[in-house]
């Protein structure tokens, strides 16, 4: 955002410049003498063209001055920049124009937030926490689109109103994750259009790619690009704006919005047709060889076209390809002079989903955001019981199932995530800290491969770092050491041969040490071929836990320490001379910034 910063008065200057630091491609206009900015002579006569040259503009000094200033100019909330103004002292930054569109609203929270200012935004779906309707759409990558006959600001007057609202849900992204998170009390939530009685509502948002009758029912569409369009074309198909226009009017026919198409795809062959390069100016194409698409297996396989393309199907093929393996919504239809099939992109398909999450190292707070999110709406959690606490699992909504995995099999683990991913349910795999790191999760993921079921990873805090917050240690020290090594002793699990402590000790790096608590004699002697006997050791028995204990010493003790102690294979061990190192400070700081440290 290109952001004019204009300082009406010379109190301004030192807001401006602090502005300036933090906003990237800012300029600033001063009527002032201060030579580090653009200086203007007359304000009347320097705004019209900064109103036209710039995104946003920050006047900083007296509303009344701003307005009398931008009112000659304002035209249209789609194209005026976003103004916002700041009081000389920098005790209020104020929304003035283009407060949702211009993105005047969120300037004015970030302006406010680097002056320590109260933000001032009079926007009422602002002030009541309401989804902004008019932008919400953009913020996702979905199409804004009002139903026929639906006025843009009646809609989101009805919402602000609080008026009964269904909000139809028919795919899955990071948009409609979040929108569930944040559902407002007048809002029912639906993931089938048959399931809304549209007689209880006064207005429906719709995240979708099909069109659905609304009836007299002000609607509200968000369009979400996740149709893949596969194409066939006979050679030199013509005239081109007629078969784009047929095209569309399949999609249109099958109940689908040609916005929600991100991609148009065909064999090779046909790089060079008008329709296809006319496409490419709307639309990402994807061109496949004949022998990929010949691997996809379709419902509608010609003969024909396998004669003489090399492959039984183009259009069906290339849509299935690009889709990631989502469902094929629309077999081939065939035109004139071209054949067209869809489908839905495979990662925005709602269905039953497993979602494998790092839980922390213990801590219920050291979770991440995304993670408690999913712990918050999954059917299903299965923790790891050994390992991971339970009160990590206290913020499930009511009627969520937990179990424990510590006492199943393998294969009643997998048969319970089945279960309920079949229903179409969400699934959370809770692992101890960052799954994966010796979390287990290879032959999982393996399983969930076999039966083509859709998973994602929510990575976690590693107990090493906890390690190194517990500590208080850098476990990267400049000139002294830039590694830090992951791994553990050998037991009942081999160790690869070229992985083995010994050879890994000879760097001397930092080296955090997992689940070899129980193996630690052989520990000590492998670590003591190259590191000194003196070198720091830690043994950190259940990190952030609440029975937590952290013993330092020297490597020549650490299996004293261990065995004395009684810790199990819940301690991470930690070694190397970056344990509470504070040597000094490194050359930066010495040498370049010695005057700041000056008395």
């Amino acid at each position: 955002m290109k952001t004019a910063i204009i300082v009406i008065s010379e109190a301004g200057i030192a807001l401006a410049k602090t502005l300036e630091q933090e906003l990237p491609e800012s300029e600033i206009f001063s009527t002032g003498t201060d030579t580090d900015c653009h200086s203007i002579s007359n304000l009347q006569e320097a705004v019209p063209e900064i109103f036209h040259k710039f995104d946003a503009i920050i006047f900083i000094g007296a509303m009344g001055i701003c307005i009398r200033a931008i009112a000659p100019h304002i035209e249209d909330k789609h194209k005026d920049p976003a103004v916002v103004c700041v009081d000389s002292t920098g005790r209020y930054a104020v929304s003035v124009l283009s407060g949702h569109i211009g993105g005047a609203n969120g300037l004015t929270r970030y302006v406010a937030s680097i002056l320590g200012a109260e933000p001032v935004i009079t926007t009422r779906s602002d002030r009541t926490g309401l989804w902004a309707l008019d932008t919400l759409g953009k913020k996702y990558g979905w199409q804004t689109v009002p139903a026929e006959s639906s006025d843009m600001n009646h809609l989101i007057t009805l919402f602000v109103d609080c008026k009964p609202t269904a909000l139809l849900l028919d795919i899955r992204d990071e948009g409609t994750t979040q929108l569930e998170h944040t559902l407002p009390p007048h809002v029912d939530v639906f993931y089938k259009f048959e399931d809304m009685d549209l007689r209880k509502y006064d207005l429906l948002l719709l995240v979708t790619p099909f069109i659905y009758n609304t009836s007299d029912t002000p609607a509200l569409y968000y369009v979400p690009p996740v149709l893949h369009m596969g194409v066939g074309l006979a050679r030199d198909a013509h005239p081109v704006d007629t078969v784009i226009t047929h095209l569309m009017d399949v999609v249109v026919q099958a109940n689908m919005i040609p916005l929600a198409i991100r991609t148009v795809s065909s064999i090779e062959e046909k790089k060079d047709e008008p329709v296809l390069k006319l496409l490419a100016e709307a639309y990402q194409t994807r061109l496949y060889t004949a022998s990929q698409l010949s691997k996809i297996e379709v419902p509608t396989p010609s003969e024909v076209v396998n004669k003489h393309m090399g492959t039984p199907s183009v259009s069906e093929a290339s849509a299935l390809l690009s889709s990631g393996g989502g469902p094929l919504l629309l077999p081939k239809q065939k035109g004139a002079n071209f054949t067209v099939a869809i489908a839905m992109d495979a990662a925005s398909v709602r269905q039953g989903h497993i979602e494998i999450v790092g839980a922390g190292p213990g801590d219920p707070e050291l979770i991440s955001v995304r993670g408690r999110h999913f712990l918050e709406e999954a059917d299903l959690i299965l923790y790891a019981g050994s390992l991971v606490p339970r009160e990590l699992t206290e913020c499930a909504k009511a009627g969520a199932t937990i179990r424990s995995s510590a006492s199943m099999t393998l294969e009643e683990q997998f048969a319970l995530m089945k279960e309920f991913y079949d229903r179409g349910q969400l699934v959370v795999r809770l692992h101890t800290g960052d799954p994966c790191i010796y979390g287990a999760i290879q032959e999982q993921m393996n399983f969930f491969d076999q039966y083509g079921m859709h998973y994602h990873i929510t990575p976690g805090i590693s107990s090493f770092q906890a390690a190194a917050a517990a500590l208080q240690s850098q476990f990267t020290i400049p000139e002294r050491v830039q590694t830090i090594i992951l791994t553990r002793g050998e037991g009942r699990t081999p160790m690869p041969e070229k992985e083995k402590l010994s050879l890994l000790a000879r760097s001397q790096s930092t080296m955090c040490i997992f689940l070899s608590a129980g193996v630690v004699d052989q520990v000590q002697r492998e670590l003591l071929e190259h590191y000194p006997p003196t070198t720091p050791v830690a043994a950190c028995y259940h990190l952030t836990w609440k029975d937590e204990r952290i013993f330092r010493g020297q490597l020549q003790d650490l299996a004293k320490i261990v065995n004395e102690n009684h810790l199990t294979l819940t301690t991470m061990i930690v070694v190397g001379d970056a344990i509470d190192n504070r040597e000094g400070l490194s050359r930066l700081y010495s040498h370049q910034f010695k005057h700041l440290f000056r008395k």
